[in-house]
């Protein structure tokens, strides 16, 4: 099958999933899931509250994504639907169709898989497990996914800068939210195999769980790009915690501020590399 008879995603040189001008998106990207445990309204509502300006909005049935304005960095925020291949579409066309964007972070929720990992915490992803499917129609299993070290600092200045707590480590990123992760389906409905899975990845030092972290790190490197992921803990499956939900809109608030720092510290880092013609950021690079 020749590749030129294999249609396209496009129309009038937008993406038809976006509807997105490309020259709009920006080079910094935020995915986020449309969470009813992180968001009480209107996603679109409550997180465009943060920037300074909205430049552009465009919903389709899919997505919807927005471009502002925060501290004099361009930022673009995409909402989804969960799990990788929702993720893996709004990811690939936006990078398939922009000439800038090149950094895409994941904001979302997840469930902590330690005992000492309190709910309301947040996790900063170093490494993702791929228990995934999406990841692996791309590339081998054996392929890391790895977070951009120049993402995680940023992450983690900004977390301190806001005195949020965090942890730094892995996360499994899976399909399923019921067998797949240890959890009861109907009737009780669980295999010996699946009992196993908490115990197994938590002795492992894996951190937390969600569906979409390691499909972004996978494709991100894969294609030469940064990636990074930082998620809120809304329940532990040790302690059986859940965060009440009035509390939990507040912290992903407090998660959201601090990732948007994040974006605009690489912007300056990056104006940064660019003035002193180097490819990397490094401690002395940032010296007065």
């Amino acid at each position: 099958m020749e590749q030129g008879r294999i249609p396209s995603f496009a129309s009038a040189g937008k993406s038809i999933f976006l509807n997105m001008d490309p020259e709009k998106i920006a080079p910094y990207v935020i995915l986020c899931v449309r969470d009813p445990l992180c968001f009480s309204e209107d996603p679109i509502k409550e997180f465009s509250e943060f920037f300074d300006k909205i430049d552009t909005l465009q919903k389709t049935a899919l997505f919807t994504t927005f471009t502002g304005v925060y501290k004099e960095t361009s930022i673009t925020v995409c909402f989804t639907g969960s799990g990788g291949p929702d993720t893996e579409l709004a990811l690939m066309e936006l990078i398939m169709s922009s000439p800038k964007a090149n950094t895409f972070i994941r904001l979302g929720a997840s469930g902590g898989f330690q005992p000492w990992v309190r709910i309301g915490e947040f996790i900063l992803t170093l490494a993702a497990v791929r228990d995934e499917g999406c990841s692996k129609e791309y590339i081998s299993p054996n392929f890391p996914a790895v977070a951009h070290f120049e993402v995680l600092l940023a992450q983690i200045e900004a977390f301190e800068n806001r005195k949020l707590d965090y942890h730094v480590g892995v996360t499994r990123s899976l399909d399923s939210m019921y067998p797949g992760l240890g959890r009861a389906s109907k009737d009780g409905y669980l295999q010996d195999d699946h009992k196993k899975l908490i115990d197994y990845w938590s002795k492992a030092r894996v951190l937390n769980i969600d569906r979409e972290t390691s499909i972004i790190l996978t494709l991100s490197t894969l294609f030469g790009l940064r990636g990074g992921s930082a998620c809120i803990v809304v329940d532990n499956y040790f302690t059986g915690e859940i965060v009440p939900q009035e509390v939990l809109k507040e912290k992903f608030h407090e998660g959201a501020r601090a990732i948007l720092d994040s974006l605009n510290i690489l912007s300056i880092w990056d104006k940064k590399k660019l003035e002193k013609r180097k490819n990397y950021i490094f401690p002395s690079l940032l010296t007065p």
